[in-house]
């Protein structure tokens, strides 16, 4: 649509129009709120690991991480099954009231083990009154989230963005204004908790505004047809929970707290990296599930574009952060935390692989193939496990990222041949080859310029700049010289 008055500036970023419009429009508020949530929290942390050093960095990361374990239990998987089945059509909304009386009491559920389990973890009774705190922030905050999967199912991201920019102004400001004033783990700790309350308050509000009243409900038959389709993803989400926190769980239990803090500094830096998987997924999937019940060929579309995307980001982020990470590490934290680089160069192939996960699993679950989570998280699991606890005693920090990178690459393989079996999507294609030629093409001539002294050598945030412009400038002047005359990234 043509853009011209406020009016149209207003209809573009708030209605949605058409599924090229959608999916912008949900990208750019998702974006919005990714970009600042992830910036604000990496800050705050940043000045946690600096003030508080990284052996108390590395206890709250521990406690964080332990408490992560359980939020599948909070969940069992509900959140995307409640995107699908209500993005098919506004009468599933009536279902509110008793999805939202079943996530609070799965809640209950976890806390109950979060609170029994502190006991077998550790035996520090600072850690544990941490672990008591944050379970109860954690908690609340995934409660906050649930409710903006009903946001996601309208496809309103826009609602979604101001109500996870508001938890993390929230977050980020207690917490700096106590790591500055009082600074201690528990402090800290009380500093989550309270900004969790606050913004689900605010929430709920905002919920009982914009979506549906406020109610509970108790109906059975409604949790037991959810309950049914999200199991698979539950049990997959705990497998993947495992292998995403159980590294910082196996380094605290071995009393590898500094090194617990110098790996998870490293980690933060990463999920960074990553906001683009979550607000790329996140905007495609409801354009996804309803193009699956209109047209297999609109479908394969827009999937061909979310999976060209994913490889043209994924190739230069994992070159330019290994080739930067002493720069990054060094600009981010201080010289204290230079163990944390090789973490980083390491983790930073893990994201470069999560990156071409993601279609495939979005795909998986658009054809109602829950159940191949759950063994593919199986396995993913078991495999992350057993390295970790081959790998940590041996190496330490070192041992638990490369843990991760192999299991990022046995996950991708299987999503891959569960997509070749088990759904109708063409993976590859002459434009997919094509993209992943010139994006090869074009990375490898970015590494060659940020290598050159004098722009490696600049301070890192014009390096990264450089190297990105070099990137995009080189792919699209190749895309045009072989003729491309259409956008490359087409739906």
């Amino acid at each position: 649509m043509p853009i011209s008055t406020f009016k149209d500036v207003k209809s573009f970023l708030f209605d949605n129009l058409s599924t090229r419009q959608t999916i912008f429009k949900n990208t750019f508020w998702l974006g919005l709120a990714e970009g600042f949530g992830k910036l604000s929290k990496l800050v705050l942390l940043i000045y946690v690991a600096k003030i508080l050093g990284a052996t108390e960095y590395g206890k709250f990361s521990f406690a964080l991480a332990f408490v992560g374990l359980f939020g599948v239990v909070a969940s069992l998987g509900l959140s995307r099954i409640v995107v699908r089945e209500l993005a098919s059509g506004q009468e599933k909304e009536k279902e509110i009231s008793s999805l939202l009386f079943l996530r609070i009491l799965l809640s209950l559920v976890a806390l109950a083990l979060i609170l029994s389990g502190s006991f077998f973890v550790t035996q520090e009774p600072l850690i544990r009154k941490v672990i008591w705190i944050l379970g109860l922030y954690f908690l609340l905050d995934t409660f906050a989230s649930f409710l903006n999967f009903f946001f996601q199912a309208r496809q309103k991201m826009e609602y979604e963005s101001w109500t996870r920019i508001l938890r993390a102004l929230a977050l980020t400001g207690l917490g700096l204004f106590v790591i500055f004033s009082f600074p201690s783990l528990v402090n800290l700790s009380y500093a989550y908790l309270a900004a969790s309350l606050i913004a689900l308050i605010l929430v709920l509000i905002f919920f009982h505004i914009k979506v549906a009243a406020l109610s509970l409900s108790f109906n059975k038959s409604i949790w037991r047809d959810y309950l049914a389709m999200s199991w698979p993803l539950a049990l997959s989400a705990f497998f993947a929970m495992v292998y995403g926190q159980i590294d910082s769980v196996i380094m605290g239990y071995l009393n590898q707290l500094t090194q617990t803090g110098w790996y998870n500094a490293a980690y933060r830096v990463v999920g960074g990296v990553l906001i683009p998987i979550g607000l790329v997924s996140t905007s495609f999937y409801p354009a996804l599930s309803r193009a699956f019940k209109e047209s297999r060929e609109k479908l394969q579309k827009i999937w061909n574009y979310q999976s060209e995307l994913m490889l043209f980001l994924a190739l230069p982020m994992t070159v330019g952060g290994i080739i930067l990470a002493p720069k990054i590490i060094d600009f981010i934290y201080d010289q204290t935390y230079v163990s944390s680089v090789l973490a980083f160069q390491i983790l930073i192939v893990m994201a470069g692989i999560a990156f071409l996960q993601s279609p495939f699993s979005s795909m998986l679950l658009i054809f109602n193939q829950q159940t191949k989570f759950l063994w593919s998280g199986l396995l993913g699991a078991a495999v992350n496990i057993g390295l970790n606890l081959f790998l940590i005693p041996r190496y330490s920090l070192y041992g638990a990222a490369l843990a991760a990178v192999i299991t990022a690459a046995v996950v991708l393989f299987l999503y891959v041949w569960l997509t070749l079996r088990f759904t109708s999507a063409r993976i590859f294609n002459l434009r997919f080859l094509g993209t992943g030629l010139l994006a090869a093409l074009s990375t490898l001539i970015m590494y060659f310029v940020i290598t050159i002294p004098g722009v490696y050598n600049l301070n890192v945030v014009f390096s990264i700049i450089i190297g990105a412009l070099i990137y995009f400038a080189v792919f699209f002047a190749a895309k045009f010289t072989l003729g491309y005359t259409k956008p490359f990234f087409r739906i």
